[in-house]
């Protein structure tokens, strides 16, 4: 038995900035990637990632090596990026944390050789310091060599896909200990080389290797399909090696290995080997194919000047706990090597010590020629691994991975407006597929960070949800025959009535006149110069009421006095028109409010307007949502450093007439103004009419929420002007509503970004979003018995439990 103590046979002798000098005179440049999320790419994402990775590397000095390395380890999320300070928050927080899950990390190393010729013996102590040649300063060979690589890290960080960033030697420091102390956590440990197995600490390692030419089968591609989402009508494509990236699921690492050869001397010995098999062609069949394969490549090297040959070595070390997981562990892996048509080499003894060893990057240029197989770098290229895990970025909503229901933020917000010029979303699904659960969870956490909430609301969703936050909501609920203490007419003083407001007046007006779409700014000037004179003569008690009274008591004078045209402002369509609205007409109730009641809101952060008796009334509705774009105004969007949103639930049901989708355009328009959102709620884009305003509406909505739909999804893609792969992952959507952990997934696209994700959450969340059936009635009766909504749930998740586990014994 050998062993190996790190700490006594250290392999970096000195690190400037990402650079290290290794203790056998190798440089080496040292970057982290960030690959994109997995299930993100499209064939063709896989194919350009391919022609990206190919232009970088085709360029670089002979002798260099190229050293890719992902790092898959079995880790505990610690949920320390997730809030909790709020009920919902607290049970986030508590549900996830512990959840296991697969960390990924991935390095890309360029290595100088000490030995430019590349070693050819079988086995080298990689820990052996050379005496002579060591980098002690960057000499003019290593300049060109930086150079190089370089210019290589800026094309592939230009291709706007994967990231490559130096790395710092802390992380460098930090990633050799790990490697070389076996992943332990706690202690520090030695590597025990025996001769039936590899020991470090608590571990046993294994490795298999593809280490000739002999071990790959016929096909070789930058992508394949992925058996698990592809269908009969669709292919969702994954990368050609990811069966061995995360989806396995267990400790291991990926080692590609590429050594740059030169062309010229490849050439040469083939042609050397032509010339000789010609001469003994005659001996036997085989010789005459193989002569004809090397002619192939031969030609293929000649005919294209792009090509490269290089050499390459491709390893996975992996671990475990003892034999019997190891073992497990060695069956999946071959599993996955079959489904590619690649028979692995299993190194044993002092061939598996030699693979481990120098599979760190310092030591990468100790592989011998009988390690490694030949090839064009194109086809090499594909065996790399080009996507990873989900990405949570700083701040943003929680959602969940594909890959190990672990939450994730996205900052569908965009401060930055890195992603996104317009934040307004949408959300598609069918009934019953959870439109309204998935919004009551993006509102929540848009609420709890500081977020002020407009919901209009034709379905009554958001009860349970507003109650959980008593102090800081309230719903204004439509009833026959009442208004909602709107009055956009009141002012306290004359320093209420900036340009502003008189703009918003004279909208408001001309919109009652449904003569809006077609207004003149003549017309526009015509009715701002009845309202100034209009406040200027009545003093108090202004109203819609009193504003008609005052045009009707002024109407033969009214044009004169103020010097507009008749066609201007017809004072007889004002007259008659606002006649329905006053007195006696039949929806003078709406304005029937001297006092404006919107000072309500300007304290409330959560506001809920719940129209749904006044769904099916075209001009009661149209009326309503111009009430509520007032009080908005006036009181919400007066702040306009504070973030609001407003969303339209139900939005189809107020799509049946004209002017109100052209009365929601308005919010479209004026939220550009606003740090705010528009956000509408649909079962179906074709609820949308496909006309120019809603083409509007769908151009300024640039984040998208679509759950699982039955029927397709042949029309989102034609009116969103999706890609091919975006709608592959709208087929791919799966629900698990059954036994263990339930999830709906939904496809979400943040401008030009999209992946499925997931939407779990614990029983309390569940519990608040719930908007019918029976159990919504047991926590609603509880509320209605503690007046607590907290409570409420809290006593109804307790119930729950205990009959599951009853059920259960």
């Amino acid at each position: 038995m050998k062993k190996i103590n790190i700490s006594g046979f250290h392999p970096i002798l000195d690190i400037q900035g990402h650079m290290v000098f290794a203790n056998n005179g190798n440089l080496v440049l040292c970057y982290s990637i960030l690959n994109p999320e997995i299930y993100s790419l499209s064939e063709k994402d896989f194919e350009d990632l391919h022609g990206t990775w190919f232009q970088a590397f085709k360029s670089l000095p002979v002798s260099t090596i190229i050293h890719k390395q992902d790092v898959y380890r079995e880790a505990i999320f610690n949920a320390c990026n997730l809030p909790k300070d709020s009920f919902l928050q607290k049970a986030t927080y508590n549900y996830f944390k512990g959840r296991e899950f697969m960390m990924q990390s991935s390095y890309l190393f360029f290595i100088l050789p000490l030995d430019k010729s590349f070693n050819a013996s079988k086995f080298v102590n990689p820990f052996r310091k050379v005496d002579k040649g060591i980098l002690k300063k960057v000499d003019h060979n290593a300049q060109e060599f930086i150079n190089a690589v370089n210019d290589s890290v800026s094309f592939i960080n230009n291709g706007g896909k994967i990231t490559l960033t130096p790395m710092e030697e802390v992380g460098i420091l930090q990633m050799t200990h790990q490697f070389f102390n076996g992943f332990n956590n706690g202690f520090d440990t030695d590597i025990q080389l025996n001769k039936n197995s590899l020991d470090i600490g608590d571990f046993q390692f294994d490795l298999m290797a593809v280490n000739s030419e002999l071990c790959f089968g016929d096909r070789i591609e930058s992508s394949k399909p992925n058996e698990k989402f592809t269908s009969d009508d669709f292919i969702f494509h994954q990368g050609f090696m990811d069966g061995l990236g995360l989806k396995l699921n267990k400790n291991h690492i990926i080692n590609q290995i590429i050594y740059m050869d030169d062309k010229t001397k490849w050439r040469k010995f083939l042609e050397k080997n032509i010339e000789e098999l010609k001469k003994s062609s005659n001996f036997g069949t085989q010789n005459k194919v193989v002569l004809r394969k090397i002619e192939a490549i031969l030609a293929k090297i000649n005919e294209d000047d792009s090509s490269r040959i290089v050499r390459g070595h491709l390893n996975i070390i992996f671990w475990g706990r003892g034999k019997l997981e190891l073992e497990r562990l060695a069956t999946k892996i071959k599993t996955e090597f079959k489904e590619l048509d690649i028979v692995p080499y299993y190194p044993k003894g002092e061939e598996r010590k030699h693979y481990f060893l120098n599979s760190y990057c310092c030591f990468t240029s100790n592989f011998s020629n009988e390690d490694l197989y030949v090839m064009d770098l194109k086809h090499c290229l594909c065996l790399f691994i080009n996507n990873g895990n989900y990405l949570s970025d700083e701040t943003g909503i929680v959602f969940n991975d594909r890959q190990h229901n672990i939450p994730i933020l996205k900052d569908v917000w965009d401060e930055s407006k890195k992603r996104i010029k317009a934040r307004n979303f949408a959300i598609f699904a069918p009934t019953g597929e959870g439109k309204s659960f998935l919004a009551n969870n993006i509102l929540r956490q848009y609420f709890e960070s500081g977020v002020r909430l407009v919901v209009i609301d034709l379905g009554g969703s958001y009860d349970k949800f507003a109650k959980l936050y008593p102090q800081d909501h309230i719903v204004l609920r439509y009833e026959q025959g009442k208004n909602l203490g709107i009055n956009p007419f009141y002012i306290s003083d004359k320093t209420d009535l900036t340009p502003e407001r008189l703009e918003d007046l004279t909208v408001f007006i001309l919109e009652l006149l449904a003569a809006r779409s077609e207004t003149t700014k003549a017309q526009e000037v015509s009715v701002k110069k009845v309202l100034l004179y209009y406040y200027e003569k009545v003093k108090g008690a202004h109203s819609l009421a009193s504003l008609y009274k005052f045009v009707d008591d002024n109407k033969t004078t009214l044009i004169n006095d103020l010097q507009i045209r008749e066609v201007h402002f017809s004072i007889y369509d004002f007259l008659h028109i606002l006649s329905e609205y006053v007195g006696n007409g039949i929806y003078s109730f709406l304005f029937n409010s001297r006092i404006d009641q919107t000072f309500r809101l300007e304290d409330k952060r959560l506001i809920v307007f719940e129209l749904d008796e006044v769904k099916d009334n075209k001009e009661i509705l149209s009326v309503m949502l111009k009430l509520i774009k007032s009080a908005i105004q006036r009181t919400i969007w007066r702040n306009k450093a504070e973030k609001g949103i407003i969303l339209f639930d139900e939005f189809a049901k107020q799509l049946k007439f004209k002017n109100v989708l052209e009365s929601v355009e308005f919010y479209y328009q004026a939220i550009r103004k606003q740090n705010g959102a528009i956000g509408i709620i649909l079962q179906s884009i074709n609820q949308l009419p496909n006309n120019s305003t809603s083409a509007s509406i769908l151009e300024n909505t640039q984040v998208i929420y679509s759950l699982r739909n039955e029927k397709g999804y042949d029309e989102l893609r034609n009116r969103l002007n999706l890609s091919s792969h975006d709608l592959n992952q709208l087929k791919s959507i799966r629900n698990q509503l059954g036994s263990g952990r339930k999830y709906t997934e939904m496809f979400i696209k943040i401008g030009k970004e999209s992946n499925v994700f997931r939407l779990e959450v614990p029983p309390e969340v569940y519990a608040a979003y719930l908007t019918d059936g029976a159990e919504n009635t047991i926590i609603m009766d509880l509320y209605d018995k503690h007046h607590n909504m907290e409570m409420a749930i809290t006593q109804f998740v307790e119930q729950r439990s205990l009959a599951s586990s009853e059920l259960n014994n």
